[in-house]
């Protein structure tokens, strides 16, 4: 049996399908409905009269036989791919999609200053952006990278800096602090109300301070939990708690009045953020070009 050419597309999708192990989150990479998809697959798997595909409600996994083939076609195809982004490189505008996996504070803060320029200068590359404060393996999803704090990207990934260290401060609008009062030492937050941070492995985190030599990592009060920097944001500018955040992130507000700094000499310096993708992958033209622009620019200092 030869191959013809709706088999060789096919197969990509056959790919696509194992990386996310879900038709839907496949077809939106693919830009094709999950019925299409589904289609495209049945009309494979009849043609090489053989299952490749284990489908339930819940999940998608590979049988015995798409174990098999995946081992076969998952290297050529990876090298076609590194070929036709070689070749990118030698078109007068650079062409093709950026799949990134990016904090709330990242998409907001650093890569909303850069889009006017970059689409001005690579009208041609298409970004696809998920915004999530939960810890995503950026493989497994079938993103090109991830933006996260440096401290939190995972050791197996290449990463770049992509802005300088952040102070992370304590802030609250008037309001609260004419009804409450203003801590003067961290410990003074055990009697405040507080937005606790959820972290992306779901882990409450502990506001950390600094001043000189002094260190303190603290257990706030507070019965508001969020994981989304910009709903905490909300919950600080209706006075309904204090909360511990990226100072680029509330700079604004607090020039317009909105919020007030606090315990600003225990404010304590953090990772900046970073760019990770796979060492095993050749990074994608377009992704290239919008590091070195991020860098070029510095919207967070670098």
């Amino acid at each position: 049996m030869r191959f013809n050419r709706s088999d060789i597309a096919n197969l990509g999708y056959f790919l696509a399908i194992e990386r996310h192990r879900n038709f839907r989150r496949a077809g939106l990479e693919l830009g094709i409905t999950t019925s299409a998809l589904s289609h495209a697959m049945r009309a494979l798997e009849e043609r090489l009269e053989v299952r490749l595909l284990n489908r339930t409600n819940r999940s998608v996994t590979l049988t015995v036989a798409g174990e098999e083939l995946l081992a076969a076609i998952a290297d050529p195809f990876q090298r076609i791919d590194n070929a036709i982004d070689v070749l990118n490189r030698f078109r007068a505008s650079p062409a093709g999609r950026i799949r990134l996996n990016v904090l709330d504070q990242a998409a907001t803060h650093l890569l909303a200053p850069v889009m006017p320029v970059f689409l001005d200068r690579y009208p041609d590359v298409e970004i696809d952006l998920t915004v999530t404060n939960s810890m995503v393996d950026v493989v497994d999803g079938g993103f090109d990278a991830g933006i996260r704090y440096g401290g939190t990207v995972p050791e197996d990934m290449i990463a770049q800096r992509l802005s300088a260290d952040i102070r992370w401060v304590v802030a609250a609008s008037p309001a609260y602090l004419e009804r409450f009062g203003t801590p003067q030492h961290p410990e003074d937050l055990l009697q405040h109300r507080c937005v606790q941070i959820k972290l992306g492995d779901e882990r409450i985190y502990r506001w950390e301070f600094d001043r000189g030599a002094e260190t303190v990592e603290l257990a706030v009060a507070g019965t508001i939990t969020c994981d989304d920097g910009e709903a905490a944001l909300a919950m600080a500018r209706h006075s309904a708690a204090l909360i511990y955040a990226a100072q680029p992130g509330i700079a604004e507000n607090v020039a317009r009045g909105e919020l007030k700094l606090v315990l600003e000499d225990w404010a304590s310096m953090g990772a900046g953020m970073h760019i990770y993708y796979p060492s095993r992958r050749q990074v994608p033209v377009p992704l290239r070009l919008l590091i070195d622009l991020i860098r070029e620019l510095r919207p967070l200092g670098l």
